[in-house]
């Protein structure tokens, strides 16, 4: 009986491609369709989450391997990801996570008018915020929506009523749905964050320009950007971070939180989102113009932070700190994420790809944890499942085919280098270049859930 490799990605060609391509070193059959449970020796599962059987993962943890946890709500749902971190700092109030995750309400919500409760009730501590300070800014986004969908700012209750009372039109009338607007009805689940005022903001252009244009600072445009990192976890569980980091950028300078003058103040539609959107789903127009490695940005002129910041230069060391940072707070992730076993079940014959978005704070005071200065201050956005690699664009395919390499390499090797019939070893012999061990812990014995 041969090894086998089960790969299905019906809307996502581009992973089918990479999945292929990174399993073609190896002696497995590849199929489209799920094979009878005794009609070969070892099954890979590397397919979406809904084409997967994870009952056949639970049942033959010695002979199935799949792409994907069954149970991982806690890390990938925006308002269980919410409940899980404050959960935890509740238990940990030391972790890096205290600094590390913006303030975050969550809601459960259907109408407009169910806000008036909620001011009394769940969002009190918010809503004081909301009255004592106008000048502070916080952001709304769906729980389960992926790809910027929903995203709105504000800074009033009014204001956060209308954005629903929006919501619910669209809900009554969906030929109106503009390009980021979502359905309240079909979603209920939202989250509230404070909005990061403080972004590290770089020109994605000056790598680009001429060298009379690099020494004149003053010639050059803030960009807000988020970071994009996928993370591999493995087993039961060892978690990865692939070190070739993405920045995406948004397509227009950066300014603050601001209501056009041209827009009734209660009107939902008041401010541009462009200067803060950065999800490269919503440039599409674009191409990928605005998508960098993190890497290529070192020399660029920080045009952030006070006047004694502006015009210093974005230093490799700083990159350095940044990923180091990111590992140690997806590492925290996770261990929070453990201690929600009902929502978060690692399983040893399972793997998944996680696409992780972290914006940077930049503090001119910032301190780490040890009372040293850290002006760059990570902040963790959401975890997302099948992440959209496509949008990555063709300049930067090579990373995509390297990391697949590398999952295949840490994940999948170790599987069918195994004898039939003895559950994965946990154990990594080479860890592939461009992946950074963050986490290695046993969980609940070699078994796992």
């Amino acid at each position: 009986m041969a090894n086998t490799a089960f790969v299905s990605w019906p809307s996502a060609p581009l992973t089918e491609s990479l999945v292929k391509r990174a399993l073609s070193n190896l002696p497995v059959s590849i199929i489209t369709s799920l094979p009878g449970t005794h009609e070969c020796s070892k099954l890979l599962q590397w397919s979406t989450y809904d084409a997967i059987d994870h009952d056949l993962t639970h049942r033959n943890p010695d002979n199935v391997l799949s792409s994907s946890y069954t149970i991982r709500k806690a890390l990938i749902r925006k308002h269980y990801l919410a409940r899980c971190i404050h959960s935890y700092l509740t238990k940990h109030l030391d972790s890096v996570l205290k600094d590390a995750v913006p303030r975050t309400w969550d809601l459960e919500i259907s109408y407009a008018d169910e806000l008036d409760e909620m001011w009394s009730d769940q969002l009190w501590d918010l809503g004081n915020e909301i009255n004592s300070d106008s000048s502070q800014w916080w952001i709304l986004k769906p729980g389960m929506a992926d790809r910027g969908m929903g995203i709105r700012l504000f800074n009033s209750k009014d204001s956060l009523y209308q954005i629903f009372k929006e919501f619910e039109e669209y809900s009554e009338d969906e030929d109106q749905i503009d390009d980021t607007s979502v359905i309240i009805s079909q979603l209920r689940h939202f989250v509230i964050q404070e909005y990061i005022p403080s972004p590290v903001l770089l020109d994605p252009n000056e790598r680009s320009l001429g060298v009379a244009m690099l020494n004149l600072p003053e010639n050059l445009q803030g960009h807000k950007f988020h970071l994009r990192a996928y993370f591999v976890a493995s087993g039961a569980l060892q978690l990865f971070m692939y070190d070739r980091v993405l920045a995406l950028f948004a397509a227009v300078p950066y300014i603050s939180p601001r209501k056009r003058r041209d827009v009734n103040d209660d009107a939902p539609g008041n401010i541009d989102l462009t200067p803060h959107l950065t999800n490269t789903s919503l440039q599409i127009d674009r191409g990928e113009k605005g998508v960098h490695l993190l890497d290529e940005l070192s020399g660029c002129h920080i045009l952030s932070g006070d006047d004694t910041d502006r015009g210093a230069l974005f230093t490799p060391e700083d990159i350095e700190n940044i990923k180091v940072q990111m590992g140690s707070v997806l590492a925290e992730t996770f261990k929070a994420a453990l201690e929600m076993p009902i929502h978060f079940q690692p399983l040893p014959n399972a793997f998944e790809l996680y696409g992780v978005d972290f914006l940077v704070s930049h503090d001119s005071t910032g301190l780490d944890s040890s009372g040293n200065s850290q002006f760059f201050q990570v902040k963790l956005l959401e975890i997302n499942s099948e992440p959209a690699i496509e949008l990555t664009g063709q300049r930067l395919h090579r990373i995509l085919e390297d990391l697949f390499v590398a999952i295949e390499q840490v994940a999948i090797l170790p599987f069918f280098r195994q004898e039939v019939g003895c559950v994965p070893s946990m154990e990594v012999p080479v860890v592939p270049r461009h992946l950074r061990m963050c986490l290695d812990k046993k969980v609940r014995g070699s078994g796992g859930w």
